[in-house]
């Protein structure tokens, strides 16, 4: 797709919202309710696609995924009425008589750019708040889930409205062409770096931005912690989350020094609880969204300054793109792994002193 068929894209759904066809409540609690109605009709094939882009289990496709959409609709059904409502609002004493309200408005075009790691969630969530808010809405989804892409690019057209929501599949150009557009809202998930080209290209029309992006994540124990429920916590947030691949799991863990090796034991007894001794063939472990990602992810691993600190996993299957989940032990501070999001199941531990004298 070049820039001229993205500016006809658009242009049909600017006129489509210029017409206020997307305006009233009704049009935004159909629109709801055919999603909810594609969750419940299409949900396998949901949990089919992210798992053949993810290896992602079905069940965590449903709770991570499905079912936050679904509780997304849900919440906007129920609240639309009252969001939509004028908001009476003081005025002051030089303007009286007056009277003043604020009204809530749609914004017009907007263009949601989806992330690959929550590929069905980070498509569907933002085009809920977007149509909710009566605004008409490109979708970009990730083209690193082509499985999940292909599905968005064939499902929404099917249940919701294409005179005012459009799917647009591709990878570096087309979002190049898209973001050459001018837009009224852009809402993107994803890295830093592409980050700076979205604000970059928002920035020639003033274009509102809303970005989701990582960053360093860390969790802190000391010596209070209960140790058995801080490890399968934090289990769950990193390698039951998407195998690490997620903003919101544990980036490194900050022990104090006199649990440090207490933590250990117990979350490597808690790995073998969830996982089994073979992590590779357990069906509750997603596996590395592709080939560069693993790449990444072992050289951060293989680097001598990280090579030797692994106290637990470190094994890999390059062909199933597989990395064991990995615990490092008191990683130097200036090591790759430590200087990056790692957005994997690596997990490093540094040992601090958290003791506090009072």
């Amino acid at each position: 797709m070049g820039v001229e068929e993205a500016a006809e894209i658009v242009g049909c759904l600017r006129a489509s919202f210029r017409s206020g066809h997307t305006k009233p409540r009704a049009w935004r609690v159909q629109q709801l309710e055919a999603v909810l109605m594609l969750l419940q009709d299409r949900e396998k094939e949901i949990q089919q696609a992210v798992y053949s882009d993810l290896a992602k289990p079905p069940y965590e496709t449903f709770t991570g995924e499905v079912a936050l959409v679904e509780n997304a609709c849900k919440l906007a059904v129920k609240k639309l009425k009252e969001w939509m409502s004028p908001e009476k609002v003081s005025t002051s004493f030089a303007l009286y008589p007056s009277s003043a309200e604020i009204v809530p408005e749609p914004l017009g075009v907007v263009l949601v750019i989806a992330a690959w790691n929550f590929p069905f969630l980070l498509a569907m969530d933002p085009l809920v708040g977007a149509v909710a808010a009566g605004n008409a809405v490109v979708l970009k989804p990730s083209e690193l889930a082509p499985a999940t892409s292909n599905l968005l690019a064939r499902l929404i057209p099917f249940y919701l409205d294409n005179s005012a929501v459009c799917v647009v599949e591709g990878g570096v150009s087309e979002t190049s062409a898209l973001l050459d557009q001018k837009w009224d809202k852009i809402f993107y998930t994803g890295s830093s770096r592409v980050a700076k080209l979205v604000m970059a290209a928002a920035s020639k029309h003033l274009t509102p931005v809303t970005l989701e992006l990582g960053g360093k994540c860390p969790a802190i124990i000391d010596s209070s912690a209960d140790l058995r429920v801080a490890c399968r916590r934090i289990a769950v947030g990193k390698w039951g989350n998407n195998n690490g691949q997620a903003c919101i799991s544990p980036d490194y863990i900050l022990a104090d020094e006199s649990i440090v090796h207490k933590l250990i034991e117990t979350l490597t007894s808690t790995l073998k609880e969830f996982y089994g001794e073979d992590p590779r063939a357990s069906p509750d472990l997603a596996r590395i969204v592709n080939f560069s990602h693993f790449t990444r992810l072992t050289k951060l691993l293989d680097h001598p300054s990280t090579e030797s600190t692994i106290v637990h996993g470190g094994q890999r299957d390059e062909k199933n793109l597989y990395i064991a989940p990995t615990i490092l032990l008191n990683v130097p501070c200036d090591a790759p792994i430590m200087k990056e999001e790692i957005f994997g199941p690596l997990l490093p531990i540094l040992t601090v002193s958290l003791s506090l004298s009072l």
